[in-house]
């Protein structure tokens, strides 16, 4: 376990410094923007609906008991934003994403493909894995705006026809909880997560070994490391971050 920790963190670094030094390949970039982004949006506005409609659902019902059923829309803002936007749009993500690209990467290994490119001159993390690092970077932030707007969509679906609580009031408390610490940690989270992603997915691809079977363990491997390290990491920003910003009204 040390060695593949250690392993992963060389990868990490190599993949990091790949972004600053040439050639940089642009076609491949786009095109795992666009199976990334547009790939996963249909996944990202269903749950963000669903699990919006849920919490509004839950959250009215218990504020109903306080008579403070006013305060659904700055409760509902300020848990997706900060909480269940990033951390749901970074596991789906991982879930689809990640075990896409471990087996892609495992499947060019398993058939000596990226020996090819070594042979030719062509650096894989460079022609593979970074491109999917910028795309996740730039994507996984815009998916989770997606997936908040959708979320706080969805709650003020329960809260008009269900907890009959005015437009008008639900969308000013959502607008006031819009501040600078809260959308910092909202947009903070998902560049993270994109980080967390490509290393993790990219070290598994490039690792696997032992055919076909072994890709798919490196599947699952990928997809399991890279949603438990989601988790841990939203823990340690929230408490680390939500400390230093506490003076921006969160």
């Amino acid at each position: 376990m040390a060695y593949q920790s250690q392993s992963l963190f060389f990868f990490s670094g190599r993949m990091i410094l790949s972004l600053f030094t040439r050639p940089f390949y642009i076609t491949e970039t786009l095109e795992q923007m666009y199976l990334i982004g547009v790939g996963s949006l249909f996944l990202v506005v269903l749950t963000g609906m669903f699990s919006g409609q849920g919490f509004a659902l839950a959250f009215s019902q218990e504020l109903a008991t306080f008579g403070a059923k006013d305060y659904l829309g700055r409760i509902m803002a300020l848990a997706i934003v900060r909480e269940l936007g990033p951390t749901l749009t970074g596991l789906m993500v991982a879930a689809r994403v990640a075990a896409g690209i471990t087996a892609e990467i495992g499947a060019m290994k398993s058939s000596n493909q990226l020996d090819a490119l070594v042979g030719f001159g062509i650096d894989p993390i460079k022609k593979i894995a970074r491109p999917r690092l910028i795309s996740l970077i730039i994507m996984v932030p815009v998916l989770t705006i997606v997936c908040d707007f959708v979320a706080i969509a969805g709650g003020w679906v329960i809260a008009k026809f269900i907890a009959n609580v005015s437009t008008t009031v639900y969308w000013s408390y959502v607008i006031d909880k819009l501040n600078f610490g809260n959308m910092f940690m909202g947009l903070l989270k998902p560049i993270v997560f994109s980080f967390v992603i490509a290393f993790i997915s990219c070290f598994y691809g490039f690792t696997s070994g032992g055919g076909t079977k072994g890709v798919g363990r490196a599947t699952t491997n990928s997809v399991m490391m890279t949603s438990i390290t989601i988790l841990i990491v939203n823990f340690f920003i929230t408490k680390v971050v939500g400390s230093a910003l506490r003076g921006y009204q969160l």
